[in-house]
């Protein structure tokens, strides 16, 4: 069973839809990615499911299940034993999401407090632990420290260890490392990627690095304009990723191989720009497609399955995998 399961999630601003009816889950102890351009709506997925979302936006439709709730319905009380135990959020840049007047042994202590049976003096050497946990030095002194003091990679390190305070089943982590140098980017990631395993838990990476993909996520679900373009396990994706998007993804990508930085081939460009959230009909990419033919400016295709596990929203794709199956005499998926 998923810990958590979107079910046709649709979120819109009073003159858009930022996103389409999107479906995506994420099983126990594994990491999602969610994968696309500045702008294609993976943020606002991440708010609408922490139901977060800014006072302009609301959501049009659908079901966010976790552990039998239905976040998009659940309480105020509901919500608040949710975020920071059950479900943790991780933003891209730690100085906004610290508090700059508290230290950040108080900050984290606070999260203990909140939610769990635990004394002051409790918290406080649980909150030691958590910060020699995720590799601040000394902490008995820096836990005194306010964010300003801390460098972007140590404030992460703060940000994750609130994040695993009361060891939620699901981190929820939006472009955690964007700020952050390459060096840095790696061993916060090490370090998330670390206490998942040692915790158990469940990690929704938001992020439109391939390279992080390939090196430390399970799946991925590609979002272009708002809606599902594919997903995969993250092997056979990177081995043949079907939509023209995320094959235009991979051809941007600096890196080809697994943590790979650099490279010296030219980088191919998708031609273009992302499409608009006014509704126009047919296939968000068709303006962008290499492939596009005249049914794809009808109506936005659907997600169909083409192997077990790997799902397309491209007719054109679905076709080719239609006409592999018959010349090898197989079954065709979806």
């Amino acid at each position: 069973m998923s810990l958590l399961d979107v079910q046709n999630l649709a979120i819109g601003f009073p003159h858009a839809v930022a996103v389409h009816g999107i479906s995506f889950h994420v099983d126990p102890g594994e990491t999602l990615a969610l994968v696309g351009e500045s702008g294609c709506g993976k943020s606002i997925t991440a708010f609408g499911i922490m139901r977060l979302l800014p006072p302009a936006a609301r959501i049009l439709g659908g079901r966010v299940m976790f552990g039998g709730t239905d976040l998009l319905t659940a309480s105020p009380r509901q919500l608040r034993d949710i975020r920071g135990k059950r479900i943790s959020l991780i933003l891209q840049e730690p100085m906004t999401s610290l508090n700059p007047v508290l230290t950040v042994g108080a900050q984290i202590a606070e999260v203990l407090r909140r939610h769990e049976d635990i004394s002051r003096a409790g918290a406080r050497a649980r909150t030691l632990e958590l910060l020699d946990l995720v590799g601040i030095p000394e902490p008995h002194r820096r836990a005194g420290d306010f964010p300003h003091s801390f460098s972007g990679g140590m404030r992460q390190r703060v940000m994750i260890a609130m994040a695993v305070a009361c060891q939620p089943q699901l981190i929820i982590a939006d472009e955690p490392t964007t700020a952050l140098d390459v060096t840095i980017q790696a061993q916060v990631l090490d370090l998330l990627d670390g206490l998942r395993r040692q915790f158990g838990m469940a990690v929704l990476l938001i992020t439109h690095d391939l390279g992080v993909v390939a090196q430390w996520a399970d799946r991925v679900t590609v979002m272009y304009a708002g809606r599902i373009a594919e997903q995969a396990p993250v092997r056979p994706f990177f081995a043949a990723p079907r939509h023209p998007y995320a094959r235009g993804l991979l051809g941007a990508s600096v890196g080809e191989a697994e943590g790979a930085h650099y490279t010296t081939r030219r980088l191919d460009e998708i031609p273009g720009s992302i499409a608009s959230a006014a509704g126009e009909p047919g296939c968000p990419f068709a303006p962008r497609c290499p492939d596009v033919i005249p049914a794809c400016r009808q109506a936005a295709p659907p997600l169909v399955s083409l192997a077990p596990g790997h799902q397309v929203a491209c007719i054109v794709a679905e076709a080719r995998n239609v006409i592999v199956a018959e010349a090898c005499d197989v079954p065709a998926i979806g």
